[in-house]
């Protein structure tokens, strides 16, 4: 799909479909497009998405199209995302202890 294998393409599609609300979407450095409408089917079923933010990408391509297409809740350095996720999921009720 995407002229990628393997595609997260895929990957975010099934999240969509199988965890919607319960899913949190993560979209790193990466070049094209790949993931950017299948995070999108994802937000639409509920998900909580995070992209890099460009400083921080070697290749800004796949967390710029999954902004692009709105797709993304929140942009942050990668050194920050780890941190959101837990947060993330401690707002959600889940238990989240950085190790």
């Amino acid at each position: 799909m995407n002229r990628h294998r393997p595609s997260v393409e895929v990957l975010f599609r099934s999240v969509a479909t199988h965890a919607g609300p319960n899913a949190i979407g993560i979209m790193l450095t990466g070049m094209g497009k790949d993931g950017a409408a299948a995070m999108r089917e994802m937000k639409d079923a509920g998900s909580y998405n995070i992209a890099q933010d460009e400083a921080t990408c070697v290749v800004f391509g796949m967390p710029k199209e999954a902004i692009a297409v709105g797709a993304v809740d929140e942009v942050l350095p990668v050194t920050k995302i780890a941190d959101r996720l837990l947060a993330r999921l401690a707002e959600l009720g889940g238990v989240a202890h950085r190790v």
